[in-house]
């Protein structure tokens, strides 16, 4: 899954450059791609984010990160793409070949399988904050919220940026009918990447429905006061 993304990618950088009439050769290095990021030819972005998607490490997110608030549209999309795909690579193989399985077995709603592949990674790769993410993913999904929130607590530790991580504690805590939470962590993942779909919608339903719990504990107030009695 990994490699069709990074397919598709530079699919839409190569087919950008034909669109502008680019005849240049795509970045070849790593000081090309750096330079890249902030050149005024949106093609030349795209390319230089695609050349970190396929060879950068997790750390290189540091770079791409800042294309999530380009003036190009797709430029962010393509940025957020490779965040994703930075982060997903663990830098061993066998770690890597787990994740794909995992990601097979969520698919599958397995989630019995997906939590003891995930587990599996974080025991040979503790510091890959990603299989953490993975693995809060899962009890999110099989409805164990409270060890999806303390995995989302392992990823903060390792990668505080983590956009995906930030919204899961918020759906974590709307769920939980903790509005004031929920809000906090996704206006902080709106402060990481700031082209979320949805969130700001989100944010609005959880306002509201904050309002009104506030709105019903004052109603019943005075009945609480006097005990309940008539």
């Amino acid at each position: 899954m990994l490699r069709v993304a990074i397919v598709f990618v530079a699919f839409l950088a190569g087919n950008l450059a034909l669109a502008q009439g680019s005849a240049e050769p795509m970045v070849a290095g790593r000081a090309e791609a750096l330079a890249g990021l902030t050149d005024t030819r949106i093609a030349r972005r795209v390319e230089a984010i695609v050349w970190f998607a396929q060879n950068g490490v997790a750390s290189d997110d540091v770079h791409v990160f800042p294309r999530l608030a380009d003036d190009d549209r797709l430029v962010r999309g393509i940025a957020e793409r490779a965040l994703w795909m930075l982060w997903s690579r663990s830098g061993d193989a066998a770690v890597d070949a787990l994740m794909e399985r995992g990601l097979g077995e969520v698919a599958s709603r397995d989630y019995e399988a997906a939590l003891a592949t995930y587990s599996e990674v974080i025991r040979r790769k503790p510091g890959f904050a990603e299989g953490w993410n993975k693995r809060a993913t899962v009890h999110f999904l099989a409805g164990d919220f409270a060890r999806s929130l303390a995995d989302c607590d392992q990823v903060m530790k390792r990668n505080p940026r983590h956009f995906g991580a930030l919204s899961g504690y918020g759906q974590i805590y709307f769920q939980q009918q903790r509005y004031d939470k929920a809000i906090e962590y996704w206006r902080r993942a709106l402060e990481a990447n700031p082209n979320l779909e949805g969130l700001e919608a989100n944010i609005d339903i959880a306002e509201r429905l904050r309002a009104q719990s506030r709105k019903d504990q004052v109603r019943l107030a005075p009945r609480l006061a006097g005990g309940g009695t008539t």
